[in-house]
Parts: C-alpha cells; structure tokens; sequence
C-alpha cells in the first residue's frame, strides 16, 4: 500500500473514544487561541480581500464566514475564516512541521463541522487528526533543502484529512483526496527567494486550507491524484510519516503558542531581550546597539527596520527587537500601524545586528535559538533563548492563553461575550456546540 493509502485506512479507524482527554485538551487551547487570533486578524488588509473574494465565489451554504453575519459553503467560509487567523502572525505552531497547523486545520474544522452538524467531541477530534497527519507529513520533509518552509506546502493535508474524516470518507476516497490535496497545494517558492516579504500572500495558508477542502469535492466526482505522492525519498522519508501511527501521544500535544505577533523564529530572541531588560533593569534609551547571533534561516527574512506593513514588520528581526526594547510585550498583541511609522523605532532598529552562528544552525530546525548582545551605556549584556515562551518545553499557561484571547478581542467583544466563547470551548465535547452561533456575527461591542 501506499503511504497515502496507509494513512488513509488509519484515519478513517479513528473514533472520538480513541483519542486521549490530554490531546482533546490541547485542541481546546488550540481552538480558543485561534478563535482569538481570528479576532485580531479580521479587520487586516489581507483578511478583508480573502472574504471579499469568499462572497463573490461561493454560493450561501451553512457555514459561517466568522463573525461576519454571513454563511458560505464550507471551502468558501474556511478560505476567508484561515485569512483572518493567519493574517497578524499570531496562530499557533508545530516545530516538528516548522509550521502552522490551528490556522488551516481548525477552519475548515469548523466549516465542514457546520455542514455536516457535527458533536463537539467530532470536532475536537477531527482537529487532533488534522493535526496529526500534516505534522507528520512536513516533519517527513529534508528540511535543509527546502527553498521556502511555508505553511502553504503542507496544511492542505490537514485540512483534508479533517474534512475527509469528518464527511466519513472511506479509505480509498480519503487517498486521493489527500493526493489530490497535496499536489495541488501552493508552490510558494517564491517565498523562499523573494526580498519582498511585506505582502498578503505570507505562508499561504488560507489557499491550502481551501486546496484541502476543495479536494474532497473533486474525488467524490471522480478526480482522482497521484496517490504514491509521499513514496518518493527525494521529496518524503515516508517510514517517517507512518512510524509511531496510533501509537503514544498526538502531536498536537507538542503544539506552541505565540506570544509575539511575529515570526517565530524571531520569539526566542525577544525573551532573551526580556530576560536581559528584567534582569539588569534596562531601558530601551540606555542601548546602543543590538547583536543577534542567530541560524541561517533567519538571515533569510526581510529584516527590513523600516517594514512598510504588518507583515513586513512580522519578518523583521530588527524591527521586532526594538519595538520591543522601546515599547514593551504589550505592542505585540497585535501589532498597530502607528508602530510602523515611529521614528525612534526604526532608529534603533538601524542598529541591530544579526549574525550566523554555527552552533545555533546546528539545533535547528528542532530548535530555534538565539543570543541577544546588548551594548548600552552600562555594559554589554548578552542572553541566549533556546527554548522559546509558549513551546511544550516553556509552556504558555491556559490562564495565560485566556488572557491573551482577551485582549485580542476585547475591542470588539464585552467581557461576557469574551466568558461565552471562553465557556463554549471549555465544554465543547457536551453534546451539540454552541460555539457556531457565538462566532456568527456580525460583530457587536454589546456581544
């Protein structure tokens, strides 16, 4: 059989029952984190062209567009919903992907969720499978000769695999559509060479997400795909993908939360700044000059100190660093467009530095590290981050992951209606989801 077809026949074995409460527990976190991210992320450029084009495509159905007040069908809906989550650099991430799975798989969980009235135990559990099988499959990839790590490569597995199981595709249907989701996914190279990492497309994720979906409909009318597409050891390790299947714990249970609107490899270097600020009470005047001894991939972002954009400035080490240096943790959540235009900002970050180091390139992709050299007035200070906020190893806290649902959302929802969805998640595994209706919208303060 192939790997494809292995997955395949593994998936569609799956029962809610079969899944653990700890990695129902994380899909929980994972979903309130993205509900919030959403939130942040709905009014963006990006989000707002992604919905237009959503409406103007697709057909009413019965899914929702999130709090838009409007319902598409499920490939529309996710397509718009996976915009939003994606757009401020804020959705979770798997490091063994190097990627980003809550912000395809969990949209069009819930877009095929609403279509098919599934319980919230489904739901929970289609997003754990989802996860599961686009994790695997980019952890199966060689990393070091991949011209871009986009998420757009890979999440179309996800999200097909989760819509798949959650239509109760049989085996062989749930092949090709895998097959078909995966050749067809976003090239994206140009992400990989392009200097001009300031724009909309980013990862591509949201068209992933919908080449995922889109998938299921094209082999239920006989579409078929190369489905030996993972057999192939110049591309896949596909004893990778398939070791372990079933056995132990989800992947998802390795899943990171981002505390910084920012590229992630970026994270570790802005603890080691804060790390170094608490610890010998800096101000952000008092420094001179900032150093980042980093790995290669790194050097291969824009890293422009002046970002014309949101995600320009999600890509910049220097402009992250002193934006955080001169205006504190509480900038990026998320980051406002006044940021992009203050002149102390970006004269700092003139002044960053940033460094290969050898030792670092080492640990990656497993890890991404780095070390900050301060030069201030006072001395030259220097910190190194391997483990970054918010990963399985230096774990965000749920207390602290509703205090950032919070304030993401807190512009657009009251406290109650903050409480509801909060109250929603935490059990959504009770019988038919109320959650569908609360994120509807259209959005109201009084909500």
């Amino acid at each position: 059989m192939w790997t494809t077809q292995v997955l395949s026949e593994w998936i569609s074995s799956l029962k809610p029952k079969d899944i653990s409460p700890q990695a129902k527990e994380m899909a929980k976190r994972c979903l309130l984190d993205l509900v919030g991210v959403a939130l942040a992320g709905y009014s963006s450029l990006s989000a707002q062209a992604m919905r237009s084009l959503a409406l103007s495509l697709f057909s009413l159905g019965p899914s929702g567009l999130w709090f838009s007040g409007s319902r598409l069908q499920a490939e529309g809906s996710a397509l718009g919903n996976s915009a939003a989550a994606s757009a401020l650099d804020l959705d979770d991430g798997h490091r063994l992907a190097a990627g980003h799975p809550g912000a395809s798989i969990i949209p069009a969980v819930l877009a095929v969720g609403e279509e098919v009235i599934a319980t919230g135990d489904e739901l929970l559990s289609a997003i754990i499978i989802g996860y599961e099988v686009g994790t695997r499959v980019s952890s199966a990839r060689d990393f070091p000769s991949l011209d871009t790590m986009s998420t757009g490569r890979w999440c179309s597995y996800g999200a097909a695999t989760a819509g798949g199981w959650l239509r109760k595709f049989t085996p062989p249907l749930l092949a090709e559509a895998l097959s078909v989701a995966g050749v067809q996914s976003p090239g994206l190279s140009a992400a990989g060479y392009s200097s001009v990492m300031g724009n909309s497309v980013k990862e591509g994720i949201p068209w992933s997400t919908f080449t995922g979906l889109s998938a299921l409909r094209l082999v239920e009318k006989g579409f078929t795909g190369p489905v030996d597409l993972l057999d192939h050891s110049s591309y896949y390790q596909s004893q990778k993908i398939l070791e372990g299947l079933g056995q132990g714990s989800f992947a998802i249970e390795k899943t990171y939360f981002k505390p910084y609107a920012c590229c992630r490899w970026i994270h570790s270097a802005l603890d080691a700044f804060v790390k170094l600020a608490a610890e010998y009470r800096l101000e952000g005047a008092e420094i001179k000059k900032i150093r980042v001894d980093t790995f290669r991939r790194s050097l291969t972002l824009n890293n422009d100190p002046h970002p014309d954009s949101f995600e320009g400035a999600q890509y910049s080490f220097p402009f992250c660093l002193a934006l955080m240096a001169l205006r504190g943790k509480e900038s990026f959540l998320p980051i406002r467009s006044e940021f992009l235009m203050q002149s102390d900002v970006i004269e700092l970050a003139r002044r960053v530095e940033l460094r290969l180091d050898p030792e670092l390139e080492a640990l990656f992709p497993e890890k991404t590290s780095n070390r900050v050299v301060l030069e201030t007035s006072r001395g030259v200070f220097e910190a190194r981050v391997d483990v970054p906020l918010g990963d399985p190893g230096n774990p965000i806290e749920i207390s602290e992951l509703e205090a950032k649902f919070r304030k993401l959302s807190e512009k657009e929802l009251s406290h109650q209606g903050q409480q509801e969805i909060i109250s929603a998640i935490a059990s959504l595994e009770k019988g038919t989801p109320k959650l569908f209706s609360l994120l509807e919208g259209p959005l109201k303060k009084h909500f």
